[in-house]
Formats: structure tokens, C-alpha cells, sequence
């Protein structure tokens, strides 16, 4: 990765510092791409422009993302692709409003020095964003772009990023991550991935696969041929396997799945049946539930040595082990109780104490990666709910109520879940559809993923740095 710091001063003036490279994982996972970095010293703002998302549902920003400049034709269709998706991505987040092109009034020849602020305050933009695409040698591409303070009539951040042309989508992601996060103080979440449970057939003989794709829904992929059942997968933290449950045999096991080779690999031949697995943070052990004697515990797995430790003894049903961010705590459900609840132990299987004391059964438990709240699904009543609780239990809030709903997953900054959504199936067996939705931490903003053919299971992968 090439980095650079530019200083800007009206109209463009650029002095570039150059620092190594590093690698940088692409969209198809094996590209290396040169991303250039310019940090913006501007003068200091009249009024800060900025979106708490701290407090609650908020009125979306009105933001003006230009179509990205080209000298050639094929350039500004490339611009136009990759102002389309960035513009999507922050609409999506439910805290920006995109302007419709058709009303902006300054051209984007003209934006070729600076915004005229008038011309974008008239239509109510709060933010403008400008950009420009360039080939500069075979199979390569120059993406850069400028956000603007309209009111305080200033530069927030520009950034550039030099890659192979199949690259564009992703650095669509990175540029909306770096918009949301100068005017919401956050990390954003675009340039991530899910993977998640494809479900064909019908519900007597369902085919379910791996399948990998964009958070938006683009790039997809099936990773297995529906051979054998997979169920509940889950990333690791360096973005390059899955671990995951398959029925291989119609015996349950838990697999590693490698993103780049495709290779899978049973992990250990366990006498018993091994199920709901999940990485550490550190991404060097496995926790997961293993079945002895109809009795299942939660054990880890070392990644590097096998050694296998057994962290809970308990005559109950123990399973969906999450660690917390710092890996100093587990979270996991059990029917200890007398019903299935929600409790926390020590890493190393000690000290547990129930967290869950509301009406209903507990499951599927995730801590947040910012360590502040733990995301669940919820049954009472007849309905099904996600929800999220504080790591000691209060503050429970319920997100999203149906038919079933299930398997939250976090979005790497903490702000967002994911989970799946099925209808009822009818007495002919039609019905039972099963889609991907994400809601924010608010109850708000909740929105279908689009996948080709049903979906279960999401799991959202870090960010792609």
C-alpha cells in the first residue's frame, strides 16, 4: 500500500511524500492493489459537519455525490459505476440522503477546481463529493475523490487509490468507509463481505451451500456444490477461512473452509458430533460444542497445536460460544436453568453466571466487536425476536419480531446486525421463503439483502483493510 500526504490549497496544489507498500486484499481475494492516502489540512471549520449515531434514529444527511469525472468515455462510465455504488452504499446506511444528479446546478467540468458552495446550498446539500477516474497503464485505474463541507465551504478529506480495474467496486466500499467515517467519527462497514447459508428445493429436501458475496449483495459466490449440509459459518478474523457445520456423512462436523484454495479440512476426528464453532479474536482457536454420551459442552480447539480443552462440565446443554473482542469472556447459551438462557464465563471456562432474565428462551448469542452489547435471538409468546442486551444482562431491547427470525451477526464497527428472516411454510409445502435483512441499533433502517435464491445464516465478515 502507497501512502501520501497531500496538503490542499485552493486550486488543487499537490506535494506527495512517498512510504512503502504493502499488501492490500482485493475484491476477488488475490489482487494486490497501490492505495493512495491523502490527508487533507484545511483550515479550521466554521461548524463541525457531523452525524451523531450515538443518539438514536437520525434525520438522514443530505449529501451530493457527483458522477466521477473522465477525460475518456470509457473513464466516465467507470466514474458514473463508482459514484452509483458509493452513493448506494451510503443511502443504505440509512444516514445519508443522496441528492438526484438531475438537480445539481454546477457541472461536473466546472467541479475541475473548486465547488461553487452556492450552487449546492441552493439544492440543500450539506456534503458534496467530487472524484475523477484515470487508466494510467494497462489493467490499472486511478480513483480519486474530495468530500466537501458545503456550509463551512471546506475540504473534509480526498483520498486516491491506484488498482486493477476489477477492483472499482471495491474501491467504491473503501470511499464510502471513509465518508462515513470523517462525518460520523465511526469505522464504516462497505468494504466487508457475508457469508452466509443458500437454500434451494423444497423443505423436505433442501439444498443448502456456502455462499459468499459483497455486503451489498454483488460479487457472489457459491463455495460448496450442496453435496452434503452445511449450517451456521462463520469468518475468520484474517478474512481467509470459514469454519463452519457440514453433515459430510450425515455426521456433524465442523469444518475449516479456505476462501483462497478452496480447500476444506474436518477439524479433529472427535468421536461424538461437533457443532456451532466460531473463531477466536485472535484467529487461533476454534470454540465450539461437541455431544459425549447425549451430554454437549463447549470446548476450544488450538489452531496450531490441536489441543483440544473442555471449558464447560455440566450436565445441561451447552452451545453458540461467542467469544468477547478482547477473548477475555464467553457468552453462550445453556438450559442449565431449567430453560435455555444466556450466560458469561471466563475464557478459560470458570466463573459463569447468567446474564438473560427475561420472559421467553435465549439462543444464538454474538458479543458486539465493540464489547458493549451482545446480540441474540429471542423466542416468547409464540414469535421469534433479535435483540441485543448489555454484557451484564440489562438494558435488553428487541430489534425486529416475525414468524422466525434468527442468527444475528455484527457488522465490524459495532452499529449494525444482520440476521435472516423465514415465512411460515403452508400444509402443500410451498411457502418457508428465507431472506437476509440487516437493521441498525436503533430498530431502524431495516432493509432485505438481495441474494439470488434463499438465505440463512449470515455471518459479516472484519473490515477489508
Amino acid at each position: 500500500m502507497a501512502k501520501y500526504d497531500l496538503s490542499f490549497r485552493p486550486p488543487a496544489d499537490v506535494l506527495t511524500m512517498a512510504y512503502p507498500c504493502k499488501r492490500f486484499l482485493s475484491v476477488c481475494w488475490r489482487s494486490v492493489v497501490a492505495l493512495v492516502l491523502m490527508a487533507v489540512v484545511a483550515v479550521p471549520a466554521r461548524a463541525e459537519l457531523r452525524i451523531d449515531i450515538t443518539q438514536g434514529k437520525v434525520e438522514p444527511l443530505p449529501i451530493a455525490v457527483t458522477k466521477f469525472i473522465g477525460a475518456t468515455g470509457d473513464e466516465s462510465r467507470f466514474g458514473q459505476d463508482i459514484s452509483n455504488v458509493l452513493a448506494a452504499d451510503l443511502e443504505r446506511s440509512g444516514l445519508f440522503r443522496p441528492i438526484d444528479q438531475s438537480a445539481f446546478i454546477q457541472t461536473n467540468a466546472a467541479l475541475h477546481t473548486l465547488p461553487r458552495f452556492g450552487d449546492w446550498r441552493v439544492i440543500n446539500a450539506q456534503a458534496l463529493v467530487q472524484g475523477r477516474v484515470q487508466f494510467v497503464q494497462a489493467g490499472q485505474v486511478r480513483v480519486e475523490f474530495r468530500l466537501w463541507d458545503v456550509f463551512a465551504e471546506q475540504q473534509m478529506v480526498g483520498l486516491a487509490y491506484v488498482t486493477v480495474t476489477d477492483n472499482w467496486r471495491q474501491v467504491a466500499h473503501i470511499i464510502a468507509d471513509a465518508i462515513y467515517k470523517r462525518i460520523t467519527g465511526e469505522e464504516g462497514y462497505f468494504n466487508t463481505r457475508i457469508v452466509y447459508i443458500s437454500e434451494t428445493g423444497p423443505a423436505t429436501r433442501r439444498v443448502k451451500r456456502l455462499a459468499i458475496m459483497d455486503q451489498d449483495g454483488e460479487n457472489h459466490k457459491f463455495l460448496t456444490e450442496g453435496e452434503a449440509l452445511v449450517l451456521t459459518p462463520r469468518f475468520s478474523p484474517t478474512l481467509q477461512e470459514i469454519t463452519y457445520l457440514s453433515f459430510y456423512g450425515n455426521l456433524p462436523r465442523v469444518y475449516i473452509f479456505n476462501i483462497d484454495t478452496g480447500r476444506q479440512e474436518v477439524l479433529g476426528d472427535f468421536p461424538g458430533m461437533t457443532f456451532a464453532p466460531r473463531f477466536s479474536p485472535d484467529g487461533q482457536k476454534i470454540i465450539m460444542s461437541m455431544a459425549k454420551n447425549g451430554n454437549s459442552d463447549i470446548y476450544t480447539m488450538d489452531l496450531r497445536t490441536r489441543v483440544v480443552k473442555q471449558l464447560t462440565r455440566h450436565t445441561a446443554i451447552d452451545t453458540s460460544a461467542s467469544y468477547s473482542p478482547d477473548a477475555d469472556k464467553i457468552v453462550f447459551n445453556s438450559d442449565r436453568g431449567g430453560s435455555q438462557q444466556l450466560y458469561v464465563m471466563g475464557a478459560s471456562g470458570g466463573s459463569v453466571r447468567r446474564i438473560s432474565y427475561g420472559k421467553g428462551r435465549y439462543a444464538t448469542p454474538v458479543w458486539s466487536p465493540r464489547g458493549d452489547l451482545i446480540a441474540f435471538t429471542k423466542f416468547t409468546g409464540g414469535r421469534f425476536y433479535i435483540g441485543v442486551m448489555r454484557t451484564d444482562g440489562s438494558g435488553e431491547r428487541l430489534l425486529a419480531e416475525d414468524f422466525l427470525v434468527e442468527s444475528p451477526t455484527w457488522s465490524p464497527n459495532g452499529r449494525v446486525l444482520m440476521f435472516y428472516r423465514q415465512q411460515p411454510t403452508k400444509k402443500d409445502g410451498s411457502g418457508g421463503r428465507s431472506r437476509l435483512y440487516s437493521i441498525d441499533l436503533t430498530g431502524h433502517n431495516e432493509r432485505e439483502i438481495i441474494t439470488p435464491v434463499d438465505a440463512s445464516d449470515p455471518a459479516w465478515s472484519p473490515l477489508i483493510r
